[in-house]
């Protein structure tokens, strides 16, 4: 599978927890403002397919589109739709293909969700985070709960799928209010929920206000308890957990997310952007092809094929700030700031964070197959396939369960200390 991430990097304001790359200003040099964001996203899409093509990375048609943000519904929605086309006349789209954008309700009406579902889009994800006013107020959020009902009924008469995000563990939110906030989600008859506990980062307004002592800090038993609560209420509505922070209807799953969890390839577009591959060369890199990056950052279009080496992952990501970004694609550079390899044993690292993130589980055959392979690496390393023997504790602890075909499934326990199992499983096999 092949995926594609278009990052949006404008919004109207910053809200008081969010540390992505987002900007508010409607010009960010060398090309890069609101109205010609889609062209200058459209060469870089060129500019990497190019670096495929020079690597012999041959990829299928794209499964699906994500654009997030930021927001990017900011934009005209002939520019997403102008994307969109620039995807599938570069690789291709697979005809059942999702093709999702992230919404702030304030950003869209029934005329441009149309315009949406005309240009090929199936999907749109409402940033919900909460329906009580006081709780959308600390998070500096300015929608209404009617913004988000009318922006799903706009969707569902266009034929489009809905979701909606969550944030629970704001300062100043209640076990009710928490409750209200699920409760009317579900009442809007959507067949996708994420439900995210609220990180503060202390670089943003609000990691300020709460070092200050303006906002209390939040409180993890607090936020246990909210999951627990979600988790009740949507398993009663009907909508399963697949992912641990994410509930769906069979078959309304963000294909997307699964593709990140399941480790395919994929490319990601725009400032601070990361794309990954799965099976690549040594001379992917721009440093192991002995090249000096270009003052800003990024790698020539025509990067060198260097000599061949076992097949590794690799993973990329694109310069954050969008004016030295802009620069790199202005200079013919794929606009990287850097790439790593990943070594097998980083590999079998993230097959056990994301399979254990997962209800489908963790595939234990897959996990010792690739103990096996990272063994025969050059690395020295201590490696050990995983027992079914060692896992009992874990399961007579409430952690996980095991099913007949070996797959690894964490309780609802076991989603709530994830970290924790994960931790153990790094240690049974010496990663």
């Amino acid at each position: 599978m092949f995926e594609v991430y278009i990052h949006v990097p404008f919004c109207l304001r910053r809200c008081g927890y969010c540390d992505f790359n987002t900007y508010t200003a409607t010009d960010l040099g060398a090309g890069v403002s609101r109205g010609n964001y889609a062209n200058m996203v459209i060469r870089e899409m060129k500019l990497t397919k190019q670096w495929q093509l020079d690597h012999g990375i041959a990829e299928p048609p794209v499964s699906t589109v994500f654009f997030g943000g930021g927001t990017p519904t900011i934009l005209a929605a002939r520019d997403l739709v102008a994307m969109l086309d620039a995807v599938r006349k570069i690789w291709g789209i697979a005809p059942d293909a999702e093709i999702t954008t992230e919404a702030n309700p304030d950003t869209v009406n029934e005329y441009y969700i149309n315009e949406l579902a005309a240009g090929g889009f199936t999907r749109v994800s409402f940033g919900m985070q909460s329906a009580v006013p006081h709780v959308l107020k600390t998070l500096d959020r300015t929608h209404t709960p009617a913004n988000v009902a009318a922006g799903v009924n706009a969707a569902n008469k266009a034929g489009l799928r809905s979701s909606v995000d969550l944030i629970y563990g704001a300062p100043g939110e209640s076990l009710d209010d928490w409750r209200t906030s699920v409760t009317t989600a579900i009442d809007l008859g959507v067949n996708h929920i994420s439900a995210y506990a609220l990180t503060v980062e202390p670089t943003t307004k609000m990691g300020r206000q709460i070092a200050a002592g303006t906002l209390p800090k939040p409180n993890d038993d607090d936020e246990a308890a909210k999951y627990e609560i979600a988790d009740d209420l949507f398993a009663a509505a009907g909508l399963e957990w697949y992912e641990v922070s994410n509930w769906a209807r069979p078959g309304y799953e963000s294909q997307h997310n699964l593709g990140y969890w399941r480790n395919v390839d994929w490319a990601g577009l725009g400032p601070g952007a990361h794309s990954h591959y799965n099976a690549v060369t040594e001379a992917d890199h721009p440093q192991s092809a002995s090249l000096t990056a270009p003052a800003g950052g990024g790698c020539p279009a025509d990067a060198g094929l260097g000599v061949v080496s076992v097949s590794h992952g690799l993973r990329s990501w694109d310069i954050a700030h969008p004016r030295l970004w802009g620069t790199a694609i202005n200079e013919n550079r794929v606009p990287w700031a850097d790439s790593e390899t990943i070594t097998p044993e980083e590999n079998l690292e993230e097959l056990i964070m994301l399979g254990l993130r997962l209800h489908e589980g963790l595939d234990l055959d897959r996990i010792n197959r690739a103990i096996n392979d990272a063994g025969m690496s050059s690395t020295p390393q201590t490696l050990r396939n995983v027992s079914l023997d060692q896992l009992a504790p874990m399961v007579s602890e409430g952690l996980i369960t095991v099913s007949d075909n070996h797959r690894v499934v964490p309780t609802r326990r076991g989603r709530l200390l994830n970290d924790s199992v994960i931790e153990q499983f790094f240690d049974f096999v010496g990663v």
